[in-house]
C-alpha cells in the first residue's frame, strides 16, 4: 500500500479553496472524476445507511435550467467541468424499509435485528430527537451527505482539482426541476447541496482560518 505524507495532505488542504472562476477549456478526465465519485460512495454514514445519491449534471440544457435559481454559482454554469448535485434521503426512520435494508447488510439474525432497531428507535427518538418532523429526519440525512461532500473536495484537491461547495440556491426550485426531468422522486429524496469541480482560471486569494488556539481545546 502506497503512503502519502502528512505534509502532502496539509498542502492539499491549503490548496483547496472555493473556486469561483473555472477554466472552461480544461475538463477533468473521466478516470479522475470516477475517483472523486468513488470517494463519495465509500464515505461513512450513520448505520452504514448511505442516505444519498449523486447526480452528475453534464447536460448543458439542464445546467442552464438550474443556473437562474442557483445564485451561489457565481460563474457561467458551463465553465465548471463537472456539477454534482447531492440528494439526501427523506425518510430514514428506524422503522422504515430503507433503514431495515441498511441493517441487513450486517448479516444480523432476526433477534439481533429487532434489538438493533429498538436501539436506534431510542437513538432517533430520545438521544438525537429527529422523529419530531419530516424535516428533522431529512436534515439528519443531509448532515451525512456533507461527509461525502468533504471527502470529494479533499480527494480532488489531492490531485490538483478545484471545487466549490454550493448551498446558495432555491431548494424548492431545484427539487422541482429535477422532479420534472425524472431525476428525483420527491417522496424519497431531496436536494441537500451541490458542488462544482474543475480547474481554476486564476489564482485564488489565500483563505483565512482562525488560529488553532481559538478553535481547539485539549481537556486532559
Amino acid at each position: 500500500m502506497s503512503t502519502i505524507s502528512k505534509q502532502q495532505v496539509l498542502d492539499a488542504f491549503h490548496f483547496r479553496s472555493a473556486c469561483r472562476y473555472y477554466d472552461p477549456s480544461k475538463k477533468i478526465p473521466k478516470e479522475d472524476m470516477d475517483y472523486i465519485l468513488e470517494l463519495a460512495r465509500l464515505s461513512p454514514s450513520s448505520v452504514g445507511s448511505e442516505p444519498w445519491k449523486f447526480l452528475v449534471i453534464q447536460n448543458p440544457a439542464l445546467r442552464e435550467k438550474i443556473h437562474p435559481v442557483a445564485w451561489g454559482i457565481k460563474h457561467p454554469v458551463q465553465e465548471a467541468s463537472h456539477l454534482v448535485i447531492i440528494l439526501a434521503k427523506r425518510n430514514a426512520r428506524y422503522d422504515s424499509e430503507f433503514f431495515r435494508v441498511s441493517l441487513q447488510k450486517r448479516g444480523l439474525t432476526a433477534e439481533q435485528m429487532e434489538a438493533t432497531l429498538a436501539r436506534y428507535q431510542t437513538f432517533q427518538r430520545d438521544d438525537i430527537k429527529i422523529l419530531e418532523s419530516d424535516r428533522t429526519l431529512f436534515d439528519w440525512c443531509s448532515k451525512q451527505t456533507y461527509i461525502a461532500l468533504a471527502n470529494m473536495m479533499t480527494g480532488a484537491a489531492l490531485i490538483g482539482i478545484d471545487s466549490c461547495p454550493i448551498e446558495g440556491f432555491n431548494y424548492d426550485a431545484v427539487n422541482q426541476i429535477l422532479t420534472e426531468e425524472g431525476l428525483l422522486d420527491p417522496q424519497e429524496y431531496g436536494v441537500s447541496c451541490m458542488v462544482t469541480f474543475g480547474y481554476r482560471a486564476k489564482e485564488i486569494t489565500q483563505k483565512y482560518r482562525k488560529p488553532a488556539e481559538e478553535t481547539i481545546s485539549w481537556i486532559e
